[in-house]
């Protein structure tokens, strides 16, 4: 397994909200993270990224632990997380944006690997001299997507991608994230549209008050009356 978490706790002082959280994602995969607001999937998510103390439990990753290393080595890792809100940096260029991206390396390929996310996001090449507070909330999304692109993820965290979005856009951003796995990779996915999510994910954890409750092919839990009667309004 590329990632495995066992037994996680975690919380805001005295305020539990991950409690004994468990779970794996192998090589290769999407694996989607379904649940209600106030449920604790970004806490689960900062987590993992190293931004969130965790109070039990183990975080292993390629086979090491990884609990006790900073965020930023986190990152070194391969370990790289889109956040909810996806917090830009307005007053910089689009270029620019991407190029903090990749601030951890010192490879000869970064840019080839600006062009290779300009060919993903079209939109982002035709404005890459443009502030980042000027684009539209999908292409800041989709700038998001790309600065954590740039820092050459092995596992790609993405908290509430199509959030804020028109249907269309959402769409077209769920879409993007399928092509990256579809390209081979590793993706959690947290998202408020579950039934999307159901879709392009190979498995699927619900994580309800802090606890994992289902798990399974999202093909079988978009079928589970439980699931569809709590998420997918059916």
């Amino acid at each position: 397994m590329m990632l495995r978490v066992e037994n996680l706790s975690s919380g805001y002082g005295r305020i539990a909200v991950l409690r004994d959280v468990s779970l794996d994602i192998a090589k290769g995969e999407m694996v989607a993270l379904v649940g209600s607001n106030g449920a604790g999937k970004t806490t689960l998510l900062r987590a993992i990224s190293g931004v969130q103390p965790i109070t039990g439990g183990a975080i292993v990753f390629d086979g090491k632990p990884i609990h006790a290393l900073s965020a930023h080595a986190r990152v070194r890792a391969g370990i790289v997380q889109v956040p909810e809100g996806r917090q830009v940096f307005a007053p910089l260029a689009v270029a620019d944006n991407l190029r903090l991206g990749a601030w951890t390396r010192r490879d000869p390929d970064i840019m080839r690997d600006l062009d290779e996310v300009y060919t993903t996001f079209p939109a982002l090449a035709e404005k890459r001299a443009i502030a980042a507070g000027a684009l539209s909330g999908g292409q800041q999304q989709m700038l998001a997507i790309g600065r954590a692109l740039m820092a050459r993820p092995n596992l790609l965290l993405l908290d509430e991608p199509s959030m804020g979005l028109a249907p269309m856009l959402a769409e077209q951003i769920l879409a993007n994230v399928a092509a990256l796995k579809s390209r081979g990779l590793t993706v959690l996915l947290v998202e408020q549209r579950a039934h999307a999510a159901l879709a392009i994910a190979d498995r699927a954890y619900v994580l309800e008050t802090g606890r994992i409750t289902l798990s399974g092919d999202s093909a079988a839990l978009r079928e589970d009356a439980r699931v569809r009667e709590a998420y997918l309004g059916m």
